[in-house]
């Protein structure tokens, strides 16, 4: 192994262990409030796309969780953030920690990844752009995602919060 093989190979187990710490420090802070709020839930932590990654599932039938979720996410985005600020203040760095309460986000993701589908196939039917409703920094994202796998480009227009997908065509 050369010496920058064995640069890359130290930075990269460097950045999964940072990755790993913030889902440890984030995971203690939610469990905090789920003790605070009298919730039940179990913390699964992850790494997925270079950040770390924390859901609180549930085994019950309650809807307890689905609180922590609100109308449309807002309670999990407000959730995130002030997790992310948890785990700055623990590491002084800025974190990209993505939070699930309940398979929201997964569900989410999915519903998404359809709707840039179906824009993505629009656009190559009529040859013109689609414009898409505003969306949130982590719908967007996904939705580009979605339109680049089906071969096309997209771009965001608009200012936060009326911030929107087109889809552009060929």
């Amino acid at each position: 192994m050369t010496e920058t093989q064995r640069q890359n190979a130290a930075e990269g187990t460097d950045t999964l262990s940072r990755l790993e710490q913030e889902g440890e420090i984030a995971a203690d802070y939610l469990e905090g409030l789920l003790d605070i709020a009298d919730l039940d839930g179990d913390i699964d932590m992850d790494v997925e796309a270079d950040r770390a990654s924390v859901s609180i599932i549930s085994d019950s039938t309650s809807r307890d969780l689905q609180k922590l979720v609100g109308r449309d996410g807002e309670v999990l985005e407000a959730l995130q953030e002030l997790t992310r600020l948890a785990v700055n203040r623990e590491t002084g760095d800025r974190s990209r920690l993505m939070l699930d309460i309940a398979g929201f986000r997964a569900r989410k993701r999915e519903e998404l990844a359809g709707l840039g589908a179906e824009a993505a196939e629009e656009a190559k039917s009529t040859g013109q752009p689609v414009k898409l409703d505003p969306m949130t920094p982590f719908e967007r994202k996904v939705v580009h995602d979605a339109v680049a796998a089906a071969g096309l480009r997209s771009e965001s227009e608009g200012e936060e919060p009326q911030r929107r997908v087109v889809v552009l065509p060929a």
